[in-house]
């Protein structure tokens, strides 16, 4: 009965998760593995021993051995996440061990592999490139950029902040667009002249 649902959750988990039967209805501990899916990732077969849990629960018998998410170890060291489930008979007598090992190897490598690339962009330039379908996109954000550096809304903007917002699109290059200075005053709420007046004493310091 228990073989169609090990197969059904190794298959689903894939090939990192192990699922084996332990067959303890017996009192010998030396070859209870009953079925097994995956046993390459421990190295076990059929036949293959309880572990160290196992003797633990054979101890103290009446206890409740159900364990969910706890830390296992290959020979070789690597780190595996396992539950185990004991099935008991009608008496009470614990018959069987259903027990799940996924091998976090794949996935620690994974974390490693983003951390390293995190880490990497944590340490660039502060910069940021604009992707976009047309130059007045990459300058509309450029102007939202602006704006936000000074921490204030549009409509909360004294003369020296949206000064400012000329300084910061020009030393962006922004200006290089054909009417950028038109789009700039109309998003800043001022005239055309007043934002080439703006930009001009940003140039003349």
């Amino acid at each position: 009965m228990l073989r169609p649902i090990m197969k059904a959750v190794a298959t689903a988990v894939g090939p990192y998760c192990e699922v084996v039967l332990h067959d303890l209805s017996r009192e010998g501990m030396e070859h209870t593995i009953a079925a097994i899916e995956n046993g390459h990732i421990t190295g076990r077969r059929v036949g293959g021993p309880s572990t160290n849990l196992g003797l633990e629960m054979r101890k103290r018998e009446a206890e409740n051995h159900d364990e969910f998410g706890y830390k296992g170890h290959t020979g070789d060291g690597r780190e595996l996440r396992s539950s185990s489930v004991y099935i008991r008979d009608g008496d009470g007598r614990v018959i069987a061990a259903l027990c799940v090992n996924v091998d976090m190897t794949p996935f620690q490598a994974a974390r490693a592999g983003l951390d390293e690339v995190l880490r990497s962009s944590e340490a660039a330039p502060d910069r940021e490139e604009v992707f976009a379908g047309d130059i007045n996109e990459v300058l509309d954000n450029l102007i939202e950029a602006a704006i936000a550096k000074t921490g204030r809304t549009v409509a909360l903007m004294d003369r020296d902040h949206k000064i400012g917002v000329l300084r910061f699109l020009d030393e962006k290059g922004a200006f290089v667009v054909k009417r950028a200075v038109d789009r700039v005053a109309r998003r800043l709420g001022i005239s055309r002249v007043t934002a080439y007046n703006y930009l001009d004493q940003v140039r003349t310091g």
